[in-house]
């Protein structure tokens, strides 16, 4: 069997022996919208309002003055939103509104992700919105660049950037796909963690809140990552969303815009049909990519590929990631630093949840940490050394092939000790039903575009 699977900017082909019992589970491929752009425009003339509201949401060119200050916030280089399908329809409103060049800032919601280059934002923008707007790149590290704006219900302080909070209107921009621990990307995200300082990112991200049982793919509701994260975005002000979905071809599906709250809960709605899928039961063996590029720059990101993976590996098994990593583990960053001082996934996890750690980065080795508690991971890259990856306490797979057919080897040698003791208890000999590998697969070729967990439905080859 042939699989293509998601790897940096092309795919990665895999080839699996017909004997094996192999499951294949990708999103629901939607098309791409025929005109991106006018879907877009015709979600800002007719946005999407909360069902309580008195009235309809005003569109963005009604609710744009002359005179207001407009931050303008998208995402960076990590992600794969189409920013040029995005933004010209929402400057050419903000122009039909009356609001000039000069008032308008490009804010970049890094989070505590690295700068971008000029060369980085030109490449994602266009060179003519790079060079024509002033862009500020959130700094999480520098509290000169921050203001406070209260405190949120579970006590952790707000601290935003001081520049977006002095605008007057703030339209949030991204897409929207399930995330691994804030339930779905988009929405309040590009506030927070987006345009936050690092002491609001870590009580977010803290110990307690990535450990809790809700902080996981597609739940939102009871999710206390999430619920902080609105509270956080709606301390900042007035806010427009304009969000989109995607499908594997990195293809506007879907485009959400309007109030933070119903918009981003219709847009999730919309993705939630689409990405998570069931499977039947957990599988011994569980290959996944990283979505390839941009989202599989680093092994840091790679984690989301993990996790979905986590989610139907049977406990014992083996997750095995095909991430180009060009960007390494990477360099910046406290996410390698903490993988390589600790000696056991055990052991990173006694240090991350003593009382007072707060690290950047933690939460990304904690989860780490916590599928490694589960199963073994191998890591199939161009990008990294032995010693990297060993390093972060996984397990180097040059060929996938070859790292399958071991672990198939394993099991199966596993699975004819089990049978030999079933066998000698019954006094029979080895039957045909008793042949055969006795490991199952799954292969997730899109990576976290697909989140699956045990159900009730799904399709084998």
């Amino acid at each position: 069997m042939h699989f293509e699977l998601a790897y940096g900017k092309g795919r990665l082909g895999l080839d699996l022996p017909g004997s094996a019992a192999v499951t294949v589970v990708e999103p629901t491929y939607l098309p791409g919208l025929p005109d991106p752009v006018a879907a877009v425009r015709a979600a800002l003339a007719a946005p999407i309002a909360a069902l309580a509201a008195p009235v309809a949401a005003q569109p963005l060119a009604e609710l744009a003055r002359p005179g207001m200050r407009v931050g303008l916030i998208f995402s960076d280089i990590t992600r794969a939103t189409p920013h040029e399908v995005i933004l010209p329809p929402i400057l050419d409103a903000l122009a039909q509104a009356g609001v000039p060049r000069e008032d308008i800032t490009l804010f970049e919601a890094l989070g505590t992700h690295r700068r971008n280059s000029e060369a980085e934002l030109a490449g994602m923008l266009g060179e003519e919105l790079a060079r024509t707007f002033r862009i500020v790149q959130n700094d999480a590290f520098d509290p000169a660049t921050q203001a406070y704006a209260g405190r949120s219900s579970r006590g952790h302080e707000i601290w935003l950037n001081r520049e977006m909070l002095e605008c007057d209107l703030r339209i949030l921009t991204g897409f929207i796909e399930p995330h691994f621990f804030a339930g779905f990307s988009g929405g309040g995200k590009a506030i927070m963690p987006g345009m936050a300082g690092l002491r609001t990112v870590l009580g977010n991200h803290d110990a307690g809140m990535i450990s809790h049982p809700n902080a996981t793919w597609g739940v939102t509701e009871g999710n206390p990552i999430w619920e902080e994260v609105v509270e956080v975005a709606l301390a900042a002000g007035p806010l427009f969303l304009v969000n989109v979905t995607m499908n594997r071809d990195r293809q506007v599906t879907g485009v959400f815009a309007g109030d933070l709250l119903p918009a981003h809960a219709a847009g999730c709605e919309f993705a939630r049909r689409t990405a998570m899928t069931p499977v039947p039961h957990p599988f011994d063996i569980v290959i996944t990519t990283n979505s390839g590029y941009p989202l599989d720059q680093n092994l840091y990101q790679a984690v989301k590929g993990m996790s979905a993976a986590a989610q139907i590996v049977k406990p014992g098994g083996a997750i095995i990631i095909a991430a180009e990593c060009a960007d390494g583990i990477p360099d910046h960053g406290k996410y390698g630093e903490l993988l390589r001082g600790a000696e056991s996934p055990a052991a990173l996890l006694e240090t991350i949840n003593q009382p007072g750690f707060l690290e950047q980065d933690q939460w990304e080795a904690q989860i780490h940490a916590q599928i490694l508690l589960k199963a073994e991971v191998y890591v199939r890259t161009d990008n990294l050394t032995r010693a990297q990856i060993e390093s972060a306490l996984l397990k180097p797979c040059v060929r996938i092939e070859d790292t399958v057919a071991g672990l198939l080897a394993r099991y199966d040698k596993a699975s004819a000790a089990d049978r030999g003791f079933a066998l000698a208890d019954r006094g029979s000999e080895t039957s045909a039903t008793d042949r055969g590998s006795a490991a199952s697969i799954c292969v997730l070729p899109e990576g976290p575009q697909t989140i699956p967990f045990v159900g009730i439905r799904t399709q084998e080859r």
